[in-house]
């Protein structure tokens, strides 16, 4: 029941990342679309353009929201590959803990690095 259960977080998290990749490659890579529709901006990649959708909440969010199903979806799918090399339980479990170890530091740091650079509302002199 737990791995069905890993599993169908497992397909979540890629929906997840397809839906928000979609958004970032919008975003970011077709800005000439964009700008016809008169949604885009003249340079996304611009430290202007960067800090002021960093400032936004909603940026945020979609920012920590594909950081965590990335690192679970990557994770995961490293710990079932390793999981089909028919290893004894412990080594098992104690590749499932450092995997889960991992995915929460590295979550850990980069919500902080997106609340950081969210509060700090535009380029620093």
């Amino acid at each position: 029941m737990r791995e069905s259960r890993l599993w169908f977080w497992h397909i979540l998290s890629a929906i997840v990342i397809v839906f928000l990749l979609g958004a970032h490659m919008g975003t970011m890579h077709m800005n000439t679309i964009l700008n016809s529709l008169g949604l885009g901006s003249a340079d996304p990649v611009d430290s202007v353009e960067v800090f002021r959708r960093s400032a936004s909440p909603v940026f945020l969010v979609a920012y920590i929201v594909l950081l965590g199903s990335a690192l679970f979806h990557g994770l995961y799918g490293l710990r079932s590959m390793l999981f089909e090399l028919s290893l004894s339980k412990s080594v098992e479990k104690t590749i499932g803990g450092l995997c889960a170890f991992a995915g929460f530091a590295l979550f850990g740091y980069g919500t902080y690095v997106a609340i950081v650079v969210y509060r700090m509302h535009g380029v620093q002199p």
